[in-house]
């Protein structure tokens, strides 16, 4: 369609989650206590592991940079959507909305390379113990992780650009609380069958190429703890990787999902991306510090060097 036929639009406007006030309140009170917990999670786990001797290994190397993710996964969308619950106009300019589009890729994306990196990381001290320091080496970590990033950035990058050259129509309400990339399509007067092959085919790359490594890694991993013949044995080697597995389903289950099913602004595509953008860099934290013994001990100590509290310090000793 020609330029001449539609009117320029600057900005879109934003549905959110819902339209009545009084639910509005409540959601803000919400989404408000979910983000501190992200945020005051995330930078404990981060704090902690930076501060512990304990926990200079790959292991949590990879864990400090998966919190730094998930603070900057919520805190892309998070706040701006804090802002609109409180709001009668709930509006973004196009290149504000492209720019948190990209944003978002390249979080979530990064993430999704680095889950499958921290499964590597399992496989070798599970599969591999005695070579565990040669095959994952702090070069080695550092590579992985500028990786993940660049593929990340690769992936954002591919989605974004052809996302900037479409045209808008007088239609511009987005059906979501957030201008993820599928949400802008039904709003433009282009012809979208590119940009939804290319949305399809790199999630499916992104997905084969990230969660293959994972189901290949965790397939070893169940065959080397099922030859272990004591049962502490098995249980303490499933421990090391329980973590993992749970943060890999709560990102896999909801995040791939939301970007393959079609876009149809359902209150199912909703809870999918509230799923892997706000809840998921919540949770996370609490999964591994709940659920790793090594965690725990290393808040302890590190909160009882700051904290004037000798319960702290008497549990540390424990």
């Amino acid at each position: 369609m020609a330029l001449g036929n539609h009117s320029t639009i600057t900005q879109f406007l934003l549905l959110g989650l819902t339209t009545d006030p009084h639910i509005q309140s409540v959601l803000f009170v919400l989404f408000l206590d979910i983000y501190l917990l992200t945020i005051m999670g995330n930078l404990t786990m981060m704090l902690v592991i930076r501060a512990d001797s304990h926990l200079h290994v790959p292991m949590y190397f990879f864990l400090s940079h998966l919190s730094f993710l998930d603070l900057c996964l919520s805190s892309v969308t998070v706040p701006k959507m804090l802002k609109d619950l409180l709001s009668e106009i709930k509006a973004i300019s196009v290149r504000g909305c492209l720019a948190q589009g990209f944003s978002i890729f390249i979080t979530a994306g990064t993430e999704g390379f680095l889950l499958s990196v921290m499964a590597y990381d399992r496989y070798a001290a599970i599969c591999h113990p005695l070579l565990y320091g040669q095959m994952v080496r702090k070069q080695l970590c550092l590579q992985l992780v500028w990786g993940s990033w660049s593929l990340g950035f690769l992936n954002a990058l591919i989605n974004i650009l052809p996302a900037s050259n479409l045209d808008f129509c007088e239609n511009h309400t987005i059906s979501h609380y957030s201008c993820e990339i599928p949400s802008l399509f039904p709003l433009s007067c282009s012809d979208v069958s590119t940009n939804l092959l290319v949305l399809l085919c790199s999630t499916l790359l992104h997905g084969l190429g990230t969660l293959l490594p994972i189901i290949s890694s965790y397939a070893r991993i169940v065959s080397t703890i099922l030859s272990i013949s004591s049962t502490s044995g098995r249980s303490k080697a499933f421990s090391t990787c329980s973590s993992h597995l749970t943060a890999v389903s709560f990102f896999y289950g909801s995040g791939f999902l939301r970007y393959l099913m079609p876009t149809s602004a359902s209150s199912l595509e909703l809870i999918f991306s509230v799923q892997y953008s706000v809840v998921t860099p919540m949770v996370n934290p609490l999964i591994y510090s709940l659920k790793n013994k090594q965690v725990k001990a290393a808040m302890r100590r590190t909160l009882g060097k700051y904290l004037p509290c000798s319960s702290w310090k008497s549990k540390a000793k424990g």
